[in-house]
C-alpha cells in the first residue's frame, strides 16, 4: 500500500494497481502529516491543523482514537524508542511565524475521543515543513534546519549543537538549507541547500571538529532527499525532474532516472527497500523499483499555471475536461481523483524557459454527446497572435480523439468565445460551431463533405456564415436549449439570432458596462435569458415579450446553468469574499445563498451531472439532486458544495457502521431478505400478526462489535456487560401483541372476581400500551372488553378471498 495525505483526507492507494482502496476522512483541516505506528504497522497516525492526531486501522479505514492536542500541527514524527508518545511542529505561543518541536503523551483510555495537552518542548526556532527536521539511529538525536543553522539535539545527553554557513552568496553558491535527513545505521546527516549542494555532516557530537563533504550535482535547490534502508544509497530531486541516486555517499558514483515530468517535491523510500516514490509538483505519484526504472504513476488533478479553458464535463466520461500539461487537455475522473489521460493538442515541445512566446491551449467545447470536440490554440503575443482552430473526431476503435480539420487564423484577433448547437448529432446538417472574437464577427462553422480523394476522413469544416453588430467587439455566444436561437454579446449589447436563417430578432441592453456572461434558461424556463454585466448587474429577459423581466445589483463573476434542470448557478465577488446564489429565472427570489463560500475569489465552476438522482435531507438543496457544482478559485483549488453538514462529514466511518443499508450485500443476504420480505407479506395477507423480534433488531453495541476487526477491538471483559445488556428485554418496552396476550390472560383468571379488580388490571395493562405507541384512548368497561375479546377469536381470513 502506498499512503499519502491529500487535503482533508488520507488516501490509501494500492501499489499494484494504482486504484484508491480507501479515503480517510475524519479531520476538519488541512492534514500535515501521516507516520506508521512504530508499534502496530497495521496502523497510522495522521496530524491535521484541527489540532488533533488521529490513530488509523488502515487496513479497514477505520479510526481508533482520536487525540485532541489544541495547538495547529505542523509536522509529525513518531519513533519506535519512545512510547506513548509522538513529535510535533507547533507554533510558538506569542510569536509570528516561530515554531516548536514538541513531544506529546499520547493519553491512554477506554474512550475513542482523548484528550493530550501534555506538551513539552524539544527544539525552538525549528521549521514548518516536515522536510526540517529528521531523527538519528534509533531515536538517540534529532536534527534541525532552518536559514543557514543546523541544530543537533542529542536525547540522552540533553545537548545541543548548533552549526552555522556563511549567509554570503558567493560564485552562485547559496547556504540555505532546504531539507534534511538522518543516516538509519551511521551518525550522518545529510542536507540539501538552495544552490543544488549536499552536504554529508559527520563527527557533530563535537562543536568543533566536525566534518562535512560535498556532492553537487542539481543546479536548483534540492527539493528532498532520502537515504536506502540500509544507508548505501541516497536519493535526491529538485526543479530538474530527475532523480539522482549517489552510491557510498560518492560524487563519482551516481545513477539518474530523467524526465519524470515535473520537479521533485517529497521522497519517500519503502520499509523493504524494494520501492521508492516522488511526489510531483503537477500533482503526480510516480513509484520505482529499486534498479532506478520506473514503475506506476498515479496522476490527480494537474495544476496548471492558468486555466484558460474553463472547466467543461466530457459528456462521454462526465470528467472534468481542462488545462493540464502546457500544450495538453486533462481528463480529470471525480469519482476516481485520478486524471484519466490527457490528449496533446498543440503537439509541440514546450521548452520551460521564461519570456518566450509560445503557443497554449486557450478554449475548449464539446458537442452534446461528446462525439466533436473543438479546441483552440494561440501564442502569447498580445499584438499579433498566431491563431489555430481544430476539431477533433472521438474514434470509438483508438478510444480516443482524432484530429480532423485544422483551420489556421479563424479569426484575426483572440477567439473570446465558441460554443456548440446540437438538435440532433445523428443528422450532420444540425451540428453548428460559433466562435466569437475581438475582430468584431462572430463564425458560424457547419461540417461538409470532404471531396478530396486524399483525405482521410469523409467530413471536414467549413465557415458558412460572419456575423457582426455596429462593429462591436465580441465577446459571449450561447445557443438556446432547443437550438433555433443563438445569442452573441457585443459589448453591452446582446444580440439574438435565428439559427437557420441567420436574421437578427432583438437586441438586449443594460448600460453602463459590457456584458460579462449570458445563458438561456432551461426546461419550464426556456424564454428567458440571462447575462452579467462588468459593472455588477444580473439581468434577466423576457423572449417572448423583448422586454426586461427583472435584474438584480450583483458583481457575478461565474455564470453556470445546469443541464438537467430550471437552476443557474451564479457567484460574486465582493469585499474579498466569495458568494453563491441559486436561482431560477422566473423568480427574482434565489432559492439558495452561500455568503462567504471561501476566501478565494472562484473563477470557473461546472454542474457535472450525477449517475443517479440523490435524495436530498434538506429541503434547500434540493436543486443539487440531479447535478453537482464544482468551483475553481484563484489558488487552483477545485472545491464542490457538499449536501452533508460538517458533523455528518468529520463521523467516523466505525460510528457509521449501523447503516446496513450502505454495506455491500451478498447474494445469500439478497436471497434470504427477499425470502423474508415474500413471507412477512404474506403473513401480512392472510391476517397474521407481524412479529418483530428483539434479536432481528440488533443493538447498535451488538453491531459494533461485529463489524470491527478483531485486531482493534478492547478486550472481552470490556465488551461483555455491554453485550448481555443489549440481549435483555426491558419490561416496559412490550411488544403490542405481547401486552394484548397478557391482558386476556388476565382477564381470563379473573373472569369470576370483582367488576372493580377486573377493571383496574385492565387500567394497568392499557396504560403501559399506550404509553408505548405514545396514543391516549378512553377506558372500556368490563361488558366490552369480553365483546373485544370474542372479535378477537373469529377467524376472519375467509375476507382474504376477495
Amino acid at each position: 500500500y502506498l499512503i499519502c495525505a491529500s487535503g482533508d483526507f488520507v488516501k490509501v492507494y494500492s501499489v499494484n494497481t494504482e486504484e484508491t482502496l480507501r479515503l480517510m476522512g475524519g479531520h476538519a483541516d488541512l492534514v500535515t502529516g501521516i507516520q506508521l505506528n512504530p508499534h502496530n504497522h497495521m496502523q497510522l497516525y495522521s496530524s491535521s491543523l484541527d489540532g488533533t492526531i488521529k490513530l488509523w486501522d488502515f487496513m479497514d479505514g477505520i479510526p481508533i482514537k482520536t487525540f485532541t492536542v489544541g495547538s495547529k500541527l505542523l509536522a509529525l514524527y513518531a519513533l519506535a524508542s519512545a512510547e506513548d508518545s509522538v513529535f510535533v511542529v507547533i507554533p510558538k505561543k506569542g510569536e509570528r511565524d516561530t515554531f516548536q518541536l514538541a513531544s506529546v503523551k499520547l493519553t491512554k483510555g477506554a474512550g475513542q475521543d482523548l484528550e493530550s495537552k501534555e506538551l513539552s518542548v524539544v527544539l525552538d526556532g525549528v521549521g514548518a515543513s516536515v522536510k526540517h527536521i529528521a531523527f538519528g539511529r534509533e531515536g538517540a538525536y534529532v536534527a534541525s534546519v532552518k536559514g543557514v543553522t543546523l541544530q543537533v539535539y542529542f536525547f540522552k545527553r540533553k545537548l545541543l549543537n548548533r552549526f552555522s554557513l556563511s549567509t554570503i552568496k558567493t560564485k552562485g553558491g547559496d547556504n540555505r538549507f532546504s531539507c534534511v535527513v538522518c543516516h538509519p545505521a551511521e551518525d550522518c546527516i545529510a542536507t540539501g541547500h538552495a544552490d543544488g549542494k549536499i552536504r554529508l555532516w559527520r563527527n557533530f557530537h563535537n562543536k568543533k571538529e566536525y566534518t562535512y563533504s560535498t556532492l553537487h550535482w542539481h543546479h536548483d535547490i534540492v527539493m528532498d532527499l532520502a537515504f536506502s534502508v540500509e544507508g548505501t544509497r541516497l536519493l535526491s530531486g529538485g526543479v530538474e525532474s530527475v532523480l539522482v541516486q549517489w552510491h557510498n555517499e560518492s560524487s563519482c558514483q551516481k545513477d539518474f532516472l530523467p524526465r519524470l515530468g515535473s520537479p521533485i517535491e517529497f521522497i519517500s523510500m519503502s520499509s523493504d527497500g524494494a520501492l521508492s516514490c516522488t511526489l510531483h509538483t503537477d500533482n503526480r505519484i510516480t513509484i520505482i523499483n529499486s534498479n532506478l526504472r520506473f514503475s506506476r504513476s498515479i496522476q490527480g488533478l494537474i495544476k496548471s499555471r492558468d486555466v484558460k479553458t474553463g472547466l467543461v464535463v466530457d459528456p462521454r466520461t462526465k470528467a472534468l475536461v481542462l488545462n493540464g500539461e502546457p500544450g495538453h487537455l486533462q481528463f480529470y475522473s471525480l469519482q476516481s481523483d485520478q486524471q484519466l489521460f490527457s490528449l496533446d493538442i498543440v503537439q509541440r515541445q514546450y521548452i520551460h524557459e521564461a519570456g518566450l512566446k509560445q503557443s497554449d491551449l486557450v478554449k475548449v467545447a464539446f458537442s452534446a454527446q461528446g462525439t466533436w470536440l473543438a479546441t483552440v490554440e494561440e501564442s502569447e503575443e498580445v499584438a499579433d497572435p498566431e491563431l489555430q482552430l481544430k476539431l477533433w473526431f472521438y474514434h470509438e476503435e483508438a478510444q480516443s480523439f482524432v484530429l480532423n480539420t485544422r483551420i489556421n487564423t479563424p479569426h484575426d484577433n483572440h477567439i473570446t468565445d465558441m460554443c456548440f448547437r446540437d438538435m440532433d448529432e445523428l443528422g450532420d446538417d444540425s451540428l453548428i460551431l460559433v466562435t466569437t472574437g475581438r475582430d468584431c464577427v462572430f463564425k458560424v462553422w457547419v461540417m461538409v463533405e470532404d471531396t478530396d480523394p486524399e483525405a482521410q476522413q469523409s467530413v471536414s469544416w467549413t465557415c458558412d456564415f460572419v456575423g457582426s453588430y455596429h462593429n462591436y467587439q465580441a465577446t459571449n455566444c450561447c445557443f438556446s436549449e432547443d437550438g433555433s436561437l443563438l445569442a452573441v454579446s457585443f459589448e453591452e449589447t446582446v444580440t439574438v439570432w435565428d439559427s437557420l436563417t441567420w436574421d437578427l430578432k432583438c437586441t438586449f441592453c443594460h448600460p453602463p458596462g459590457n456584458i460579462r456572461k449570458i445563458c438561456f434558461g432551461r426546461l419550464t424556463c426556456s424564454k428567458y435569458l440571462i447575462g452579467a454585466t462588468d459593472y455588477g448587474f444580473l439581468c434577466c429577459w423576457n423572449l417572448l415579450t423583448c422586454a426586461l423581466e427583472w435584474s438584480a445589483h450583483l458583481n457575478v463573476v461565474v455564470l453556470q446553468p445546469d443541464p438537467l434542470s430550471e437552476h443557474i448557478a451564479a457567484v460574486s465577488w465582493l469585499s474579498k469574499e466569495s458568494s453563491l446564489f441559486v436561482f431560477k429565472p422566473n423568480e427574482p427570489r434565489p432559492v439558495y445563498i452561500q455568503r462567504n463560500l471561501c476566501k478565494e475569489k472562484v473563477l470557473l465552476a461546472a454542474f457535472v451531472p450525477r449517475d443517479e438522482p440523490e435524495m436530498m435531507s434538506s429541503e434547500k438543496y434540493l436543486w443539487l439532486r440531479k447535478s453537482q457544482l464544482f468551483f475553481l478559485t484563484d489558488t487552483q483549488e477545485l472545491m464542490t458544495l457538499s449536501t452533508k453538514s460538517l458533523e455528518e462529514r468529520l463521523t467516523p466511518s466505525s460510528k457509521q457502521l449501523a447503516v446496513e443499508e450502505s454495506l455491500p450485500v451478498t447474494p445469500f443476504s439478497l436471497l434470504l431478505g427477499k425470502h423474508r420480505r415474500q413471507q412477512a407479506q404474506e403473513d401480512a395477507d392472510l391476517g397474521k400478526p407481524v412479529v418483530h423480534s428483539k434479536q432481528e433488531k440488533a443493538s447498535p453495541a451488538v453491531k459494533e462489535l461485529l463489524h470491527t476487526p478483531a485486531h482493534v477491538l478492547p478486550s472481552a471483559s470490556f465488551l461483555c456487560t455491554i453485550f448481555i445488556n443489549s440481549l435483555l428485554i426491558s419490561k416496559e418496552n412490550k411488544s403490542a401483541e405481547e401486552v394484548a396476550d397478557e391482558v386476556e390472560m388476565e382477564s381470563e383468571k379473573a373472569e369470576d372476581d370483582s367488576d372493580e379488580e377486573d377493571v383496574t388490571a385492565m387500567e394497568q395493562e392499557d396504560t403501559s400500551h399506550m404509553e408505548l405507541l405514545g396514543e391516549m384512548t378512553c377506558k372500556l368497561s368490563k361488558s366490552q372488553e369480553k365483546e373485544l375479546r370474542k372479535i378477537r377469536k373469529m377467524d376472519y381470513s375467509w375476507i382474504s378471498a376477495f
